[in-house]
């Protein structure tokens, strides 16, 4: 296994969720990080990813980018490389790669803000799966540096505001913990 699964523990242990679905999911996902041979591994039908939701505390806008497979606009982030052993690391090579910022931090600082299980929908030979996804915050000093990693993947600066309006429920939740840190 690549991925620290000490570190994802770690993470865990610290976290507390805000919700029942939320402690059911933090349950699920710390059973899979203690059972699983390689919990990051994109072939078992639940797996662990990293992701984070791309501010700019300046002006309070937040990042979304437009992802086909699930047709919805969502925060960016993905799965673990060979080599990574920190999830926030996870995060930040893929915020940066779906975006072009180079100059993203953990903000305010690297502190899991959000678990949360999803369903990921088939595609080719790929069947269904759900990823068990921790997710960070990421901040940007140059929101004009953003630069889409291709063109069927648009990327959006919102308002908190409209974000939540522009997408699903599990990432509203993930808006509402962003909207309270930008306010603070």
């Amino acid at each position: 296994m690549s991925i620290s699964r000490q570190a994802c523990l770690d993470l865990l242990a610290r976290f507390r969720p805000r919700n029942p679905a939320e402690a059911a999911d933090v349950a699920r996902t710390r059973e899979l990080l203690e059972t699983a041979e390689d919990p990051w591994l994109r072939s078992i039908p639940l797996h662990v990813t990293a992701s984070a939701m791309i501010v700019h505390p300046k002006s309070r806008r937040v990042l979304l980018r437009w992802h086909q497979r699930q047709r919805a606009w969502l925060q960016v982030g993905g799965h673990g490389d060979p080599g990574e052993i920190d999830p926030v690391q996870v995060a930040l090579r893929e915020g940066g790669e779906e975006t072009g910022l180079h100059d993203l931090v953990p903000w305010p600082d690297a502190s899991l803000v959000q678990v949360a299980i999803v369903p990921v929908n088939a595609k080719g030979d790929e069947p269904a799966h759900e990823h068990a996804d921790l997710r960070f915050v990421l901040a940007t000093a140059e929101p004009g540096a953003v630069r889409p990693e291709k063109p069927n993947a648009p990327l959006r600066w919102l308002t908190v505001a409209q974000a939540h309006e522009a997408t699903e429920p599990n990432v509203r939740e993930m808006l509402a913990r962003v909207q309270g840190l930008l306010a603070g």
